[in-house]
């Protein structure tokens, strides 16, 4: 029962430590994943233009958006999976098994022989990314001091950028076609996520559980002592003495998790965060997942940029993307979330009207684009990534992991799935002046959206997650 008062110090003794190599392999190793889905969507977009050359595949710019739209409709599929299963098995459990889906179905994907079996494996792959996020989003807000957690959560979400880039690096020798086939350097592109995902791997072996997971499951001894563990190898890096903490969180029996409890918890106990959520997700969804996923298409079809060049225009673009989640990150720490979801969500919306305009006026060259679409993207990153860190910190551990898949699910189908589809429809219509419209809508999103927050917003910075959302075991029995 609540009212027994089991005291545990585990969150106060987490969130009072120094950044320290620890720390820097929890956002190496579980980080990692927004550099996999980076560089998947990047190879998708940079080799667009390929599969519709490739004499086995051939094909069209609508089946070219049909295999975006599967990708994310298997990352929302899998997120509720895992999601459902990290919650209940643990998070060190769930980060390994949805990192071999991912591995297994990459590399399949690098065999595909018919657009049937490239939709299928594609689908896989979106799946083990989207069990990745709900596993990976908890596993690092629970492990990172709350002092740090926006700034790096921000910056592991920017991380996307960084596969992104490498992604668009490697997509231009292996699509050139005086260096490989056309139809082996797109299967290349794709295999090579597979050799990344056996190096991280690796790496995982070395974390622990997450320590609050234990704590709310009734298992307090084997939490303190993977802190004990967390501690040690913090003082060894830091060379110096923790600083002292205070714990004044008590828990009762473990909560027992349920889809009732999880209603109760989204629609009874915190509805307004529950919009909220759906709202940020939702709009950055499709923003990012209609644009991205079709600019490859856009700049061969009205910039005649040539299939093997398309990386190169998508590098700056990614370095835009990397760069706001890292130098705003602070400020989501210091000048508070509130804010600056809502100043980086509106600025990415009036932005992206202004350049959609330019663009169906045909005022813009492809380098301009790229150079406008970096400025959007700037802040539309710091955006998105703030978003996840949202709904990562907003609702109590129990429910951490499939909530985040659930945000992740409904904002991506009611903003992502349709989207790869709908711009690739609008891009083999005749003009600009279609596929402008889309433009249009994804910026009224993401200004309906700042709104919102102001509205909404929860003020989470410099909090322990047991402070945002109190744990359900430490208030029902």
């Amino acid at each position: 029962m609540a009212a027994q008062g089991i005291p545990t110090d585990v969150p106060a003794r987490l969130d009072r430590l120094p950044w320290s190599a620890f720390h820097r392999l929890v956002v190496v190793a579980l980080g990692i994943t927004w550099i996999l889905d980076g560089l998947e969507v990047t190879l998708a977009g940079s080799v667009a233009a390929a599969l519709q050359t490739s004499p086995r595949l051939h094909l069209s710019a609508e089946q070219v958006g049909l295999t975006g739209s599967a990708y994310l409709a298997g990352a929302v599929l899998g997120a509720l999976y895992f999601g459902h299963l990290t919650d209940r098995l643990g998070r060190k459990k769930l980060f390994n098994v949805t990192l071999g889906v991912y591995l297994l179905a990459t590399a399949a994907t690098a065999f595909s022989w018919n657009f049937e079996s490239f939709l299928f494996f594609r689908f896989l792959t979106g799946a083990g990314i989207g069990g990745e996020y709900s596993a990976i989003n908890s596993a690092i807000q629970e492990l990172i001091p709350a002092r740090l957690r926006g700034r790096t959560d921000l910056a592991i979400n920017g991380s996307f950028w960084l596969g992104a880039a490498v992604g668009a690096i490697v997509s231009v020798p292996l699509l050139d076609p005086d260096l490989f086939d056309p139809d082996l350097g797109w299967r290349i592109a794709f295999g090579s996520g597979a050799v990344l995902g056996l190096v991280i791997l690796y790496l995982r072996q070395f974390l622990p559980e997450s320590p609050r997971w234990l704590m709310i499951h009734g298992r307090e001894g084997e939490a303190s002592r993977v802190v004990d563990e967390i501690e040690a190898r913090v003082v060894a890096s830091v060379g110096g003495p923790l600083p002292p903490f205070k714990s004044s969180l008590s828990l009762g029996m473990p909560h027992r998790l349920t889809l009732a409890s999880v209603a109760r918890t989204l629609l009874r106990a915190y509805p307004g965060r529950t919009a909220l959520g759906i709202v940020l997700m939702a709009s950055q969804a499709f923003v990012y997942n209609a644009i991205f996923f079709t600019y490859a298409l856009v700049l061969t079809k009205f910039y005649g940029v040539a299939a093997d060049r398309v990386g190169l225009h998508i590098l700056p673009f990614a370095l835009g993307n990397f760069l706001g989640p890292v130098l705003l990150g602070p400020l989501f720490d210091t000048l508070g979330r509130k804010l600056m979801i809502a100043l980086t969500y509106s600025l990415a919306g009036i932005l992206l009207a202004a350049t959609g305009w330019l663009f169906s006026a045909d005022l813009l060259s492809a380098a301009t684009q790229t150079t406008l679409w970096s400025i959007v993207f700037f802040f539309a990153s710091a955006a998105a990534s703030a978003a996840y860190l949202t709904v990562g910190e907003s609702f109590p551990l129990e429910v951490r992991a499939l909530t985040i898949a659930l945000f992740y699910a409904f904002g991506t189908l009611l903003g992502g799935v349709a989207g790869p589809w709908l711009f690739g429809v609008l891009i083999e219509g005749e003009g600009r002046s279609g596929i402008v419209w889309g433009y249009l809508l994804g910026a009224a999103l993401m200004v309906v959206a700042a709104l919102v927050e102001l509205r909404l917003g929860v003020r989470a910075e410099g909090k322990s997650l047991e402070d945002v959302a109190p744990p359900l075991s430490s208030s029902i029995g």
